[in-house]
């Protein structure tokens, strides 16, 4: 499955999603989130089983706020709608995963 754009018109529809979902929180002028970037793609096209989006937080600040986001990245697992975890800062792809495998 491929990576979600996620912004305010369709973030209800993820996070209400029944699939565990990973949300990453970058900006295109962010170094760390380029870095992550490709990982987060591998991720969404290896695992049909989650929902992975992205939000622009310079397009998205309000989704940003919503999230206490004062630091990019910043990755968040919702399940069930409720955050299940949230980190910040550039991860390796198994901590992502283990993330919403947890």
């Amino acid at each position: 499955m491929s990576v979600l754009k996620v912004n305010k018109n369709n973030f209800d529809s993820v996070k209400n999603s029944e699939k565990p979902v990973l949300l990453d929180f970058y900006a295109d002028w962010c170094g760390p989130c380029r870095m992550v970037s490709p990982l987060v793609d591998q991720i969404a096209e290896e695992n049909p089983q989650y929902v992975v989006g992205k939000i622009n937080v310079d397009q998205e600040p309000e989704l940003a706020q919503t999230f206490g986001v004062l630091s990019i990245p910043t990755l968040v697992v919702l399940k069930d709608g409720k955050v299940a975890s949230q980190v910040t800062g550039a991860r390796p792809k198994a901590q992502i995963l283990a993330m919403l495998e947890g």
